[in-house]
């Protein structure tokens, strides 16, 4: 009788034993699912003209220095357009990763800006499945150039523009990013009567890896058509974005002369 309570208690500890090892391997195997956001669909938070998808980190101040050549048929007269070049030199800082202030000054039309961009979605897999990276983007700026009318009376919010944009986009490979850009302009003080104040246009722009350091970018901004003067041209530019140890360098061929959305 003693040997058969033995036995059977014996038994008992194997299964119980048994069953918790076994509880402990089912812990191991299953761990926890997490979201992975994606990151670097561009190299900096702007493409050329247009604002990317990315945002500046959070308490990072990523100051800016931009030149823009003239037009290059302009010979060795004009030095190939560097007589008639243009500066602006701004300052992004990260409030945090999702939201992005920065502050400018542009020596075309001697003009102040400056911005706010949130990014309300982010691209990820996983526990968190998000195709797209969402942004919304706006910004004021102001020209100073002296009034061509001194003599009639002039207001200081003719001098003003409002740029409200929705930045969408997709990281699609580590080779190839996409985005659109749905763009409204207003402009408190336009020059003639068949001009509009509200200009909305369609910004798009892609991003092509070639090395780990060298990424192809290019951007075309279309307007709708009855909104501006005759003869505008929609904004077109393609150019380089090349890393260099903590510093990345644009090098851009555009038909803009203008560096921000106005």
């Amino acid at each position: 009788m003693k040997k058969t309570i033995l036995l059977a208690g014996i038994v008992l500890a194997a299964i119980a034993l048994n069953a918790q090892e076994g509880d402990l391997l089912s812990l191991l195997g299953e761990e926890e699912e997490t979201t992975d956001y994606t990151t670097a669909s561009f190299k900096t938070n702007r493409v050329v003209n247009l604002h990317s998808l990315e945002n500046t980190a959070a308490g990072v101040l990523d100051v800016k220095i931009s030149h823009r050549f003239g037009t290059l048929n302009g010979g060795t007269y004009e030095l190939f357009g560097l007589d008639n070049a243009t500066i602006r030199i701004g300052a992004d800082f990260g409030v945090t990763d999702r939201l992005t202030v920065g502050l400018g000054r542009s020596s075309f039309q001697k003009t102040y800006d400056g911005f706010l961009k949130y990014k309300f979605l982010r691209q990820s897999t996983g526990k968190r499945v998000m195709p797209v990276t969402a942004a919304l983007f706006a910004s004021t700026a102001v020209q100073t150039l002296k009034w061509q009318n001194p003599d009639r009376e002039n207001y200081f919010s003719s001098r003003m523009y409002h740029t409200f944009q929705l930045i969408l986009g997709r990281k699609f490979s580590e080779g190839l990013s996409l985005q659109l850009s749905p763009t409204l302009v207003h402009r408190n003080l336009v020059e003639t009567s068949a001009e509009r104040n509200d200009v909305l246009a369609l910004g798009t722009a892609g991003r092509i890896k070639l090395s780990k350091r060298v990424a192809l970018n290019a951007e075309y901004i279309y307007v709708l058509p009855d909104q501006l003067a005759p003869g505008f041209r929609n904004s077109f530019s393609i150019g380089f974005d090349i890393e260099t140890g903590g510093h990345v360098f644009q090098l851009h061929f555009t038909n803009s002369t203008s560096m921000i959305e106005k």
